[in-house]
């Protein structure tokens, strides 16, 4: 069991159901209600509206992009109504949030426009690790925006990152978090926290590991230069 997980159970604030699974106590709700509010009032202030989507997806609808398939997202979770047809368990909202709003959005002067959701996902991972920070059930606070323009999408991205700059200080965790990338997108960054001892020797590795490369490189260069100034006195 994760650090993370077996602290938080010891002290009262979750319940492990079952592997990836926990349930939020008496103690873990209040901080996780308060930590909610901190980011909607950040969230309010970039002019983000809260809404919930549904767990229960429709297979149709993902069927669009292609993302029913298992062999494309393995982390699905789906069952059958009583009648026979396939549904889904929200692993992640973007094609049930465009579907939403192309029922409401008639025109470029509705954009651009912002929403937010607290939800519950659900994931089949094949390994579920790391406690409550990788889980098959979790608690996700997802965003989802439509601009006019790239320029538009550009300045809104970055007023949401200055947005959970200031969650992370209200946190009181602001020094310890750092804007690194991560997959997901041309664009997609992440905000990562960890202790500065970590930090440190991440940064330590990373310059280890440019040394030894530049090393490498030296070092093939000079074998080629050798190499040919060896066939050049042999000629």
């Amino acid at each position: 069991m994760a650090r993370n997980a077996q602290l938080l159970i010891r002290a009262g604030y979750v319940h492990k159901t079952m592997a990836g699974v926990y349930s939020y106590l008496p103690l873990d709700l209040k901080v996780l209600e308060n930590i909610k509010q901190i980011v909607r009032e950040e969230m309010d202030k970039v002019d983000s509206q809260e809404l919930v989507m549904s767990t229960l997806q429709r297979k149709e609808l993902w069927q669009e992009t292609g993302r029913w398939s298992d062999e494309l997202v393995d982390v699905w979770f789906k069952s059958k109504l009583q009648d026979g047809t396939d549904i889904g368990f929200g692993w992640t909202h973007e094609e049930p949030i465009v579907d939403l709003l192309r029922n409401y959005l008639k025109s470029y002067k509705d954009l651009p426009i912002s929403v937010y959701q607290f939800q519950n996902k659900l994931r089949n991972e094949l390994r579920a690790k790391s406690g409550i920070m990788r889980g098959r059930e979790f608690v996700m606070k997802d965003m989802y925006s439509i601009h006019d323009s790239k320029e538009s999408l550009d300045n809104y991205y970055n007023s949401v990152i200055e947005a959970y700059k200031r969650c992370y200080d209200r946190f009181g965790i602001g020094d310890e978090t750092y804007v690194t990338f991560a997959s997901g997108g041309a664009f997609t960054k992440v905000l990562m926290t960890m202790s500065f001892r970590r930090f440190a020797m991440l940064v330590r590795i990373i310059f280890i590991c440019i040394v030894v490369k530049i090393s490498l490189l030296i070092k093939k260069f000079w074998t080629r230069q050798s190499r040919s100034s060896a066939s050049i006195v042999v000629s």
